[in-house]
């Protein structure tokens, strides 16, 4: 059965070359020779039109075999004429064609090639075309490269109504990354309601306009996406990072108590929540909510979260007992924080001055992906696992993994393809692959490298923070040993005043006190019940 666009490209291309073929040939027959160079030219007639009937007939059989749906033998082809010296003038035609079918084999890649090509020639009419399907490429493959070239080229006034939201969407991210974020929120702000982008355009447009401390305006934008997904599922990305987002927009505004209520509204099911209950267990810090604050601190610390690196929760853990006076438990978690981060410190210390390149940490980043996704038995080799972890949910990584992903599908494609495979184009297709997939582990693995240098560096002052806290620690102890030896007595209170067990109790919560074993179902239901022992 014929495809549309396979039907598009045959009417496409006919209409175009043959029109030429017979432009030629009649500008051959009017030509009335008055020379004897024009004479020369006339002897040579022959030799033209069988070039030109050679010419159509081969580029019949291609659109033949295009209407026919055999859209790999066309495609095949269409790349044997578009390398013939004798057509370079329609060479930007036949390639953006070849472009046009590459793209309905799912061969993006492959297209995207073929586009750059057009676009390097400067034809006037192909490069406009050949800009917006770069874009549409470019867009599919999420490959920053190409969408960065795309979008210098590209003028909206070219662009087909349909897909202006889509390069409105992805200007929007390039400037975002450029912090342009005045000029990042008005591209986005472009994008209209109705867009596949839109939901995703509407959160960036709130983040931009975070940066740019519009909170109120912020805060309309996340209300306007929970709004829109008001019918998707509790666990909707969506809507669940619009709502963390809201949670952070009150937080960046010192708005505590909103900010503590808005992170309570994240779903425990979901891989967010993680996340908003550490972010809110700032929030109860800076409100001055200890026991709240150590509540979840029970909860982030369960054994069922032993793989998330997150050192920094450790120490929060720390000053909250140092606030209220629970020197012993300070230790305990200072303690902690060494043995667990000590090593990782270390071996992080070691990969990286062993002076590995970049593939070496492309490898550990993409043995510790197949162990996440259950494909593998073995984690990492030389990093610990919450390292690499920790590394892979980076945008940028994220983004050339899934990159990554769509070359190897594309490979997968022409392999299945047996006579394609074998034949010019496949080879080609192959070749530019396998080139592509190479630049980019190399790519993640200088993005790796860089995720942990960073890592390091933080490591290193959360070391230095660890030394400040003990210092204080010391101190605190010092204290309480002055006020025991002039015999004054300790008064004990409340961590938070006002809230005790009954509280609880007479809201429906049954309690079971905590012998040392976490179950899953009591993951955000702890409840810190402890006496500060401040004086």
């Amino acid at each position: 059965m014929k495809t549309k666009l396979s039907f598009l490209i045959a009417v496409f291309l006919f209409a175009d070359f043959s029109g030429a073929a017979t432009q030629k040939k009649k500008a051959k027959t009017k030509a009335k020779p008055k020379s004897v160079a024009a004479k020369a030219a006339v002897k040579s007639g022959p030799a033209v039109a069988s070039y030109s009937s050679n010419y159509k007939a081969q580029l019949q059989k291609a659109l033949d075999l295009a209407k026919s749906g055999q859209n790999q033998a066309a495609a095949a082809q269409l790349f044997s004429l578009g390398r013939r010296g004798e057509l370079k003038e329609e060479r930007a035609q036949i390639k953006y064609i070849l472009g046009l079918m590459l793209m309905e084999l799912k061969l993006n890649q492959v297209a995207a090639f073929q586009f750059v090509d057009v676009i390097r020639t400067g034809n006037p009419k192909y490069t406009k075309l050949a800009v917006e399907k770069l874009s549409i490429v470019a867009d599919g493959l999420g490959d920053d490269t190409l969408l960065n070239y795309a979008i210098k080229k590209v003028n909206l006034s070219d662009i087909a109504p349909k897909n202006r939201d889509m390069i409105y969407f992805r200007i929007g991210e390039v400037r975002m990354r450029n912090r342009d974020f005045k000029g990042a929120e008005s591209a986005f702000a472009s994008v209209q309601y109705g867009s596949s982008y839109y939901n995703q355009a509407l959160f960036n447009r709130g983040n931009a306009l975070l940066h740019l401390n519009q909170y109120e305006s912020a805060e309309e934008a996340f209300r306007q996406l929970i709004s829109a997904r008001e019918k998707s599922p509790v666990t909707d990305t969506n809507k669940v990072a619009a709502k963390l987002a809201l949670a952070r927009t009150y937080y960046q505004h010192h708005d505590w108590d909103e900010a503590i209520e808005a992170y309570s509204n994240i779903p425990r099911d979901h891989i967010l929540w993680h996340d908003a209950l550490f972010e809110q267990t700032w929030a109860m810090l800076r409100a001055a909510r200890f026991r709240s604050a150590l509540s979840n601190f029970q909860s982030l610390h369960s054994a069922y979260y032993q793989d998330f690196y997150n050192p920094e929760s450790l120490l929060l853990r720390s000053i909250v007992y140092l606030y209220i006076c629970k020197y012993d438990e300070m230790e305990k978690v200072l303690q902690l924080f060494e043995r667990t981060y000590g090593p990782v410190s270390v071996r992080l210390r070691d990969f990286l001055k062993g002076g590995s390149d970049s593939l070496e940490y492309f490898q550990e980043a993409d043995r510790g992906l197949q162990f996440k996704k259950g494909k593998s038995d073995i984690s990492t080799k030389r990093l610990p696992y919450i390292v690499v972890k920790s590394v892979l949910e980076e945008g940028d990584v994220k983004r050339a993994f899934t990159y990554l992903k769509s070359l190897e599908d594309e490979k997968a494609k022409i392999d299945g393809a047996t006579a394609f495979k074998n034949s010019t184009l496949g080879k080609y297709a192959l070749k530019i692959i396998f080139n592509r997939r190479k630049n980019t582990q190399l790519a993640i693995g200088d993005m790796v490298k860089n995720h942990l240098n960073s890592m390091r560096v933080e490591l290193r002052d959360l070391y230095e923070q660890a030394s400040f806290i003990r210092y204080e620690m010391i101190n605190g102890k010092k204290e309480v040993i002055k006020t025991k030896l002039a015999g004054k007595a300790l008064t004990e209170d409340t961590v938070d005043k006002n809230v005790d067990r009954s509280f609880y109790v007479q809201n429906g919560y049954e309690y079971y006190p905590f012998q040392g074993e976490f179950w899953l179902d009591e993951i955000g239901n702890y409840h810190y019940l402890g006496k500060q022992n401040c004086e």
